[in-house]
């Protein structure tokens, strides 16, 4: 039961999936754990992921545990065709296909709801959203879930804090173990992977205006920083921005930033983050991409709105002539573009993440008459096993407290 584009395609993915492999030790040795263990045997899982290599990899630990796998994707343009064959062609379950429609991606998600999931895991909050507006008869089969975002978590407990979440959710993103890693050197790497390769085109000496400083914020600017751009951040919360001040970056609001702007990469989980106001004002030849979770950040309505010209500038690339003559570049749609125009965070880092994401579903199952309905978050005990996994697969070995050491530190009488 699939739907894909190509069974034939099966071998490419594959090859990318033994490769992956190679370069995940910590998801390694959760496969031969749970290969043993079997913590998800008699259980349906729906998983909804950016659909390429590592992904794929963690459906296969998954289904390695016992679990009956049905895999979509998170977003119509990431989608690896060939990996989404090389999954049907290992018994697995799988309802993705690149540039899906709106209509078809839709589709898919409902396909992997409709069959009763008892463990969810979700990347933005479409599976969660889908089975509480459409198939809430659905919801008491539910165990539980995990989320993979910043934009999911935000989703999340706005549906906790208006009542409507009806079963537990680990917010995976919170871990310590994600958000240090995935969410700064990973978005930091992967976007400009996604951004260079597509462009093609010199990041030093030019301004490069990073919109949200959080943690994917930091490391698409550090990355910046090093490739010598002059790096721009805008943000709302003035914490932040004095943080981005106090590491040496300029800080002003958008419509100031799209004066000099040469590259602009919204990062916010936010919409409307660069709209016409913006866009007016910017330079000749201006890219524009986003890193957030949703094509919303960058308002693509008010680019076609105001264009008095629109043309495929180079692959993965529109362009759109403003009234003033200025050509300004649009990355993939403005979905994802560490995805949609590239293979996504390190094999490396997505281990750690997938590691989180796979030992907090086996703890959500083991402890489902102990959790909260609601968001819960990871527990120190699983970041800690990541990172000593982590450490271990480097040949790395810490210091540890004496017994002596352990009382001082945790004594208030000293």
């Amino acid at each position: 039961m699939s739907d894909i584009k190509d069974l034939s395609l099966w071998e490419s993915g594959e090859r990318k999936i033994t490769w992956v492999k190679a370069n995940m030790p910590l998801l390694s040795s959760l496969e031969e754990e749970f290969s043993l263990e079997k913590p998800f045997a008699g259980l349906k899982v729906a998983l909804s992921v950016h659909l390429e290599a590592k992904t794929a990899y963690l459906c296969r630990v998954l289904a390695a545990g016992g679990a009956e796998m049905y895999v979509t994707g998170s977003n119509p343009l990431s989608t690896q065709d060939d990996v989404a064959a090389a999954l049907v062609k290992g018994g697995l379950n799988v309802f993705a296909v690149h540039g899906a429609t709106a209509e078809q991606y839709n589709a898919h998600l409902r396909e992997v709801i409709k069959i009763g999931p008892n463990v969810i895991i979700d990347d933005g909050g479409d599976l969660v959203n889908l089975i509480h507006n459409e198939y809430p008869a659905l919801i008491d089969g539910v165990i539980g879930g995990c989320e993979e975002t910043t934009t999911g978590i935000i989703r999340l407990k706005a549906m906790e804090r208006d009542g409507q979440l009806k079963f537990p959710m680990m917010a995976v993103n919170n871990a310590q173990c994600k958000y240090l890693f995935d969410n700064r050197y990973g978005t930091g790497q992967s976007v400009w992977d996604g951004i260079n390769r597509t462009t093609n085109l010199v990041v030093a000496g030019k301004n490069v205006v990073v919109a949200g400083y959080g943690w994917c914020g930091k490391g698409v600017a550090m990355r910046a920083k090093g490739f010598g751009a002059n790096v721009i951040v805008t943000e709302i919360d003035p914490i932040k921005a004095m943080e981005a001040k106090m590491e040496g970056f300029d800080v002003m609001p958008m419509t100031e930033a799209a004066k000099v702007g040469d590259f602009f990469i919204t990062v916010t989980g936010c919409k409307d983050v660069i709209t016409e106001a913006a866009m007016l004002n910017m330079k000749d030849g201006a890219i524009l991409c986003n890193a957030g979770h949703f094509n919303v950040e960058i308002n693509i309505g008010d680019l076609e709105k105001n264009a008095v010209e629109i043309a495929e500038k180079r692959n993965n690339i529109m362009g759109y002539r403003m009234p003033n003559g200025h050509w300004l570049n649009l990355i993939a749609e403005g979905r994802l573009v560490n995805l949609a125009a590239g293979d996504g965070h390190p094999a490396e880092i997505m281990d750690m993440s997938f590691a989180i994401q796979a030992l907090s579903a086996r703890y959500m199952v083991r402890n489902r008459d102990a959790l909260k309905v609601g968001v819960n978050y990871v527990p120190d005990e699983i970041d800690r096993n990541v990172a000593n996994r982590k450490l271990k697969a480097w040949g790395i070995s810490i210091d540890t407290l004496s017994a002596e050491q352990d009382a001082y530190i945790n004594s208030w009488n000293v």
